[in-house]
């Protein structure tokens, strides 16, 4: 009997450290989804750095309350899967929406953004944020169109003086 308890102990104390150390936190009812479709979404949070597992409720209410995120346990009823991320914030929203979208069994509970409870809306616009590459693409065109306004006017004013020399 001890064993029992210390394993569930154990399981406790993994999805505590992985709900204070991540990034983002999703909680997924799967629920009507086939192996099929959950094995490639599996693939493809995997492929993104998320982990992706399926914990009882009871013990994941236990780790949310000793995460001090106990306003999680409401959305912690029936077959849940949480996906953690500890390195990119938007990836598993992202890839979770998408996916809901294409799979309406698929349904985005709740989750935890950098330790902060997020409803299913604060997901939703989470995961319509362009990626971080994208982000700094529009951060560098942002960067660049003051160097390149001024080399078009620099042109402008050669190609106008040699225009006026010729």
């Amino acid at each position: 009997m001890n064993r029992v308890i210390e394993q569930k102990k154990q399981i406790v104390e993994e999805i505590t450290d992985k709900l204070k150390t991540s990034k983002s936190t999703i909680v997924v009812d799967y629920r009507g989804l086939s192996v099929a479709e959950v094995t490639e979404l599996r693939k493809q949070l995997r492929e993104a750095g998320v982990d992706f597992k399926v914990y009882k409720n009871s013990m994941t209410r236990r780790a949310a309350e000793f995460a001090e995120l106990a306003g999680l346990n409401e959305a912690l009823t029936g077959p849940n899967a949480i996906a953690f991320s500890n390195e990119d914030v938007v990836a598993p929203a992202k890839i979770l929406n998408e996916f809901a979208k294409k799979h309406e069994a698929l349904e985005i509970k709740a989750g935890v953004i950098e330790g902060t409870i997020a409803t299913v809306e604060d997901v939703k616009a989470l995961a319509d944020l362009p990626s971080r590459e994208g982000l700094l693409s529009m951060l560098l065109s942002v960067l660049q169109a003051p160097i390149r306004n001024f080399a078009l006017a620099t042109k402008a004013v050669a190609d106008q003086k040699e225009e006026q020399g010729a």
